[in-house]
């Protein structure tokens, strides 16, 4: 199961309240497609059946399905703000190459 950094899950926080509906659960998924095969997808879901994975960290539920938790397992959700930007970024140790655009993985 991928696990958030203190960061992400304040920011997690922040726009689920935004949203308006303390019910969303924040879906991280892996699809395929991007240049090198695969790519993350993060929305917030109420839709949680049976087959998903689900854990609370720093109060938020994190959701996935079975076939994207196994490339998820051992990578780490974080947010960064600064000057070059601000954005949600998954460190993933099982990644094996990134295309150039830092999209997709493989």
């Amino acid at each position: 199961m991928l696990t958030m950094t203190e960061t992400a899950s304040t920011k997690v926080k922040e726009l689920i309240e935004a949203e308006g509906n303390p019910e969303l659960v924040l879906r991280v998924a892996v699809r395929p497609g991007g240049c090198s095969g695969l790519s993350y997808e993060m929305f917030f879901d109420t839709d949680v059946t049976a087959e998903d994975i689900a854990a609370e960290q720093g109060g938020i539920r994190v959701v996935t399905d079975p076939a994207s938790d196994q490339y998820l397992t051992g990578a780490s959700l974080d947010y960064k703000d600064g000057l070059q930007g601000a954005g949600f970024t998954i460190n993933n140790p099982n990644v094996s190459r990134t295309c150039g655009c830092g999209q997709s993985f493989s």
